[in-house]
C-alpha cells in the first residue's frame, strides 16, 4: 500500500497517471559512470490508468428515409457536427467487411463526428439519389448540412477504410 507522499497523480484527458516513489524517491538522482562523470537520472514509475467505459465500438444508427436524412443533417448543423454515411447493401461483400471496420472507427471519433449508414435496398430511391450513389460502397462525410466528400469503394476494402479514415480526422477542419 503506498502513502500519499510517496504518490502523485496527474489527470490527462480520458485517464491519469500516477507517479510512483521508486526505490529511491522522486526527482533526479546523481549516478556515477564508469568514465567518472555524473548523469542525472529520474527515478520514478510511471503507471497509466486508463478510462476503460469509452466503447471499442459504436454501431451505426440507419437512415431510413429523405425525412429522416434532413432530421440529421439538421441536428449535426446544430451542434456543428460533421457526420459520415456509409451507403451500403446487404448484398454488397467490401460493404459487410467494412462495417463492423466503421464501427470501430466511430468508437474512436465517438463525440467528434457522429457514423451513419443506408442500407440502398431498404430505403426510398429518393434518398438514393440524393445522395447521388452509383456504386457501394460509398462512404461520404457532411458537414454544415453539405455534402463535402467522398470515397467510393471500387477498390481493396483496407484502401477505402484508410480513406475513410483520413476524411474522419480532416472532418473537423476545413474540407
Amino acid at each position: 500500500m503506498h502513502h500519499r507522499e510517496h504518490q502523485q497523480q496527474f489527470w490527462i484527458s480520458g485517464g491519469s497517471l500516477l507517479l510512483r516513489k521508486a526505490s529511491s524517491g522522486f526527482g533526479l538522482l546523481n549516478r556515477n559512470r564508469d568514465d567518472g562523470t555524473k548523469m542525472l537520472k529520474w527515478d520514478f514509475k510511471v503507471e497509466a490508468f486508463w478510462n476503460d467505459s469509452r466503447p471499442t465500438v459504436v454501431e451505426l444508427e440507419a437512415i431510413n428515409d429523405c425525412d429522416h436524412f434532413d432530421q440529421i443533417l439538421r441536428h449535426a448543423q446544430e451542434q456543428s457536427q460533421p457526420i459520415i454515411i456509409d451507403w451500403m447493401a446487404a448484398w454488397c461483400r467490401k460493404c459487410i467487411y467494412l462495417k463492423p471496420k466503421l464501427e470501430k472507427l466511430a468508437a474512436e471519433y465517438d463525440t467528434k463526428v457522429k457514423f451513419y449508414y443506408v442500407d440502398v435496398n431498404k430505403v426510398p430511391q429518393a434518398l438514393v439519389k440524393r445522395g447521388n450513389i452509383s456504386k457501394m460502397p460509398t462512404i461520404q462525410i457532411w458537414k454544415d448540412g453539405e455534402f463535402k466528400a467522398e470515397v467510393i469503394g471500387g477498390h481493396q476494402a483496407w484502401l477505402v477504410l484508410d480513406e475513410a479514415s483520413v476524411l474522419v480526422i480532416f472532418s473537423n477542419h476545413s474540407i
